[in-house]
């Protein structure tokens, strides 16, 4: 995933504006406005790196006498106690972008090392890690980001791009749930864009028969266990009129819920596609980082 630069300016000067507010009181009455610095960040832990650009873009915002010099780049991992960028300008400046700059590259940084950790456990199988909508407001660009420098895959970055029938859309439609799965899909194959794909969410083998019959473009399996995926993934895999190919196995299959570092390996050796995990946006852990003078 490649950042715009437009995106992230827009993002790190809202971030500063809600930091900084209408100044850095405390920098501005003890630190002399002619005043400059060296300041190098480092990392505290073992870890992947996120954020480096994010972090240029939000001190060139407060003063383009600032420089910047990475050390590492995205997608690094990089061991306790590695100094991955060094800072030189007016001190005031410096100061007043310091916290902004460590919680953007703290918590991306988390992202992509938890993103990492996910996929070195699948390590030899076909199965990808992606990510979901389960992020912070207004920081899907960032975060989604991050799961790619951890190498994860990126799943819908909003309700635009893919059509997702979920247990809530089921159950409006009034009927029992599998006859209402076949007939949601077969809408959504009618009145959706030609190039738009359709998922839809089932929660036991029943519903997965049933939702197999109508040959969505992915399945999600929804917390089911490492056996019922196994299960379906062998459906999956029967000759059926699914594709050009006479197969079932142009259905993807994601397994949703449930997943930790403990038993992702186990649903990924069952021959699943996908492995969607949320707590790769919404839970993971900021990497600890400081910014130290250099004197």
């Amino acid at each position: 995933m490649k950042l715009s630069k437009e995106r992230i300016k827009k993002i790190a000067k809202a971030a500063l504006e809600e930091d900084i507010g209408r100044g850095d009181v405390t920098s501005n009455v003890t630190v002399p406005k002619a005043a400059n610095m060296k300041a190098d960040i480092t990392f505290n832990e073992k870890g992947v790196i996120c954020g480096l650009p994010i972090v240029e873009t939000a001190f060139s915002l407060l003063n383009t006498n600032i420089r910047f010099v990475p050390y590492a780049k995205d997608g690094d991992e990089v061991e306790a106690t590695k100094v991955v960028a060094l800072l030189e300008g007016p001190a005031r400046s410096i100061m007043a972008g310091e916290r902004t700059a460590l919680n953007f590259l703290g918590h991306l940084s988390g992202v992509a090392t938890m993103t990492s950790q996910f996929i070195k456990a699948i390590e030899g199988t076909e199965a990808k890690i992606v990510d979901t909508r389960k992020t912070i407001p207004l920081m899907r660009y960032l975060q989604k980001y991050a799961v790619t420098c951890g190498g994860g895959t990126n799943h819908r970055m909003g309700l635009w791009d893919q059509v997702l029938i979920k247990d809530n859309h089921i159950a409006v439609a009034g009927k029992k749930r599998k006859d209402a799965i076949k007939d949601l899909v077969n809408k959504a194959r009618r009145s959706a864009q030609k190039n738009v794909k359709i998922e839809v969410e089932v929660a036991n083998l029943d519903e997965f028969k049933a939702a197999l019959e109508v040959c969505p473009d992915i399945i999600m399996l929804d917390n089911m266990s490492v056996e019922d995926v196994k299960e379906a993934v062998k459906a999956r895999n029967v000759k059926a009129p699914c594709d050009k190919d006479n197969l079932f196995s142009g259905v993807m299959l994601e397994v949703s819920g449930g997943v930790t570092l403990e038993n992702v390996r186990s649903y990924a050796e069952c021959g699943v596609d996908w492995i969607s995990i949320g707590r790769l946006t919404h839970s993971a852990r900021a990497l600890d980082l400081s910014l130290e003078v250099v004197l």
